[in-house]
């Protein structure tokens, strides 16, 4: 499993910062950086950052697919 982001949706609104800052960042003005691609053990994290973003910018895709 990976994290995807669609850089044209991102407003920057950092609500994946604040829900899983260990794999998001969000500099002042600007938009999201994936600090890893992985979720790994903070996938629960990722996934509420995937559901909460308010511009649907993120995704997390199944590798075995």
């Amino acid at each position: 499993m990976h994290i995807e982001v669609d850089l044209d949706l991102c407003q920057g609104h950092a609500v994946c910062q604040d829900e899983a800052p260990e794999v998001f960042t969000v500099p002042k003005n600007d938009k999201v950086q994936l600090l890893r691609v992985d979720p790994g053990a903070d996938l629960a994290a990722v996934r509420d950052a995937v559901r909460y973003c308010p511009t649907q910018a993120l995704s997390l895709v199944d590798d075995d697919q």
